[in-house]
């Protein structure tokens, strides 16, 4: 019986000591990643799309900080990137920074598998705090926490024909759709020929773009609740259909000159010239009808650092180089800078080059534009202070499934409690 004790014993004993070393060995291996061949703490970066705009951010990365490689993991198919990057994020593995722009970043807030980088940024002293748009980190927060880092971000514009405004009163903070219905429609039949008030999309399309917009009034995603079968979403979906069959919308193109506003997305200070130009010579920045917050922000990337990433210190100093003068400054960075200095001297540098009368748009013309306009522009970018975290599934439910009350084989009420039910299964699973 002694013996047979001892035995058990024994084996237990070995066990033990067989999950240590494999604990042991697993860890020591996790010691040599972090290593490379020449002796530098490896960071790993892992993006959804191969860009020369990485690869020079990590060679300048890198000669600031000669002791870290930073190690760029691409995985172009959209769907393995989403499987697998979350496979490993949801089991505290995989890479130490990562693209997060479409995974679900509230889940993993919840679950404290990211690190708040605002904390990060508070502590550090190599930033100039005050030169950063700190109206659009603040916009995007998540449960009071900077989870998620984009490195330059976009706005979406409403643009109206100037002239033809000019003798208009819009309250365009205030302004109902169907108040924008009824200015559209005395302005377009005041011509010698009939203009639309929006062309170019299906109503679909506006439908979604309303969506995004307001997604907040619709999706509460803390709470994985929809409200698609509110009376509110109905009479959005009807009040769009009424502008179409009036001829206010329209989803064919419209000549130049032939269509009163348009919808549109503002990637850098250049866009307040090129982009607005494109169908107005004076063209008149506006508030969307029924929007309540400020300027949307869109995002195109965002990045996060896994709460049980081993180098931590050293992911942070990747995201606030990307922060720094010198990061903003990449020509390959896209979108408006998260730095006022450098949004701020693009957009003096174009002034400077419209007064000269040096400045050329894409199609060759030289744009007239008064010095009071780019202080408008400028309050653009720093007053923008709305983030919609819509969710792209559910933004494709209600286009798709709208289109059968657009096209009239379903009732509005009818379609918005299948889209309240695909919706509710989708947050859901």
């Amino acid at each position: 019986m002694k013996k047979w004790k001892s035995m058990v014993v024994v084996s237990i004993l070995v066990l033990l000591m067989s999950a240590c070393a494999s604990e042991g060995s697993e860890q020591a291996n996790r010691s040599d990643d972090l290593i490379s061949s020449e002796g530098k703490t490896v960071v790993t970066l892992s993006v959804q799309q191969a860009s020369s705009f990485y690869e020079t951010a990590k060679k300048k990365f890198e000669d600031k900080y000669p002791d870290i490689e930073l190690q760029i993991q691409v995985t172009e198919d959209y769907e393995q990137y989403q499987k697998t990057t979350n496979t490993a994020i949801l089991a505290g593995k995989g890479p130490d920074i990562f693209e997060v722009s479409s995974l679900p970043i509230k889940d993993y807030v919840n679950k404290n598998l990211l690190i708040d980088m605002g904390k990060l940024m508070e502590q550090d002293d190599t930033l100039n705090h005050s030169d950063l748009q700190m109206n659009i980190l603040d916009a995007i927060k998540s449960n009071g926490g900077l989870y998620a880092m984009p490195f330059g971000f976009n706005l979406r514009a409403f643009v109206g024909d100037g002239d033809l405004l000019e003798n208009v009163q819009i309250d365009d903070q205030n302004w109902t759709w169907k108040e924008f219905e009824e200015i559209a429609k005395e302005l377009g039949a005041s011509g010698a020929e009939r203009r639309y008030a929006m062309a170019g999309e299906a109503p679909d399309f506006r439908m979604q773009e309303m969506i995004v917009d307001r997604y907040a009034e619709f999706v509460d995603p803390a709470a994985k609740k929809a409200m698609f079968d509110s009376s509110l979403f109905i009479d959005a979906m009807k009040q769009i259909k009424d502008m179409y069959d009036n001829k206010v919308m329209t989803s064919e193109p419209a000549d130049a000159g032939m269509q009163m506003f348009y919808s549109t997305v503002l990637s850098s200070p250049a866009d307040f010239i090129n982009n607005l130009q494109t169908y107005f010579s004076n063209p008149k920045l506006l508030q969307k009808p029924e929007q309540k917050d400020g300027t949307r922000i869109v995002l195109t990337s965002q990045f996060a650092i896994q709460a049980k990433s081993p180098v931590k210190e050293e992911a942070w100093k990747f995201i606030s180089f990307m922060l720094s003068e010198e990061g903003q400054s990449l020509q390959e960075r896209q979108g408006f800078s998260l730095l006022k200095s450098v949004n701020e001297k693009q957009l003096n540098d174009i002034q400077e080059q419209v007064r000269s009368g040096k400045y050329k748009t894409p199609d060759g013309k030289v744009p007239k534009v008064e010095d009071d306009e780019f202080v408008k522009y400028k309050a653009f970018i720093h007053t923008a202070d709305s983030y919609s975290q819509a969710v792209g599934k559910v933004i494709s439910i209600v286009g798709e499934e709208s289109m059968a009350f657009f096209s009239e084989q379903k009732t509005a009420e009818e379609v918005a409690k299948l889209i309240q039910n695909k919706t509710t299964t989708y947050l859901n699973e």
